[in-house]
């Protein structure tokens, strides 16, 4: 999976993207190899906003694409609610196409048997 991280008013350092590689790459084993992840941090400059660090993910599939969006005071917890966030998702994913293929492959063999 490839991993491109932005900042969107705040500067991505090599410690933030490493931070990222890392809560991103449970993700990245059970995704393809030609998976997109792109990581977007921000900070919001209102003074009335509380959680101003932001955090947006998209991962983008091969028929599907994957958004994950969180805000807190701290970027770090940001980064890990958004994996874990994309994490359900994908385990989500995962099992309906597991399901869908094993519904075909059943269907697949009544019609075989009756034929």
């Amino acid at each position: 999976m490839r991993i491109e991280v932005r900042g969107r008013n705040k500067e991505v350092t090599d410690e933030l993207r490493r931070h990222v590689e890392k809560r991103f790459s449970r993700i990245g084993r059970q995704v393809s190899e030609h998976a997109v992840l792109e990581v977007e941090l921000s900070e919001e400059k209102n003074p009335r906003i509380a959680d101003c660090e932001v955090v947006e993910a998209t991962l983008h599939l091969k028929r599907v694409t994957l958004r994950g969006r969180e805000a807190s005071p701290d970027i770090l917890h940001s980064i890990h609610e958004v994996a874990e966030d994309l994490r359900r998702q994908v385990k989500r994913h995962r099992e309906k196409r597991r399901k869908r293929h094993q519904t075909r492959q059943l269907a697949d063999n009544l019609r075989r048997r009756t034929a």
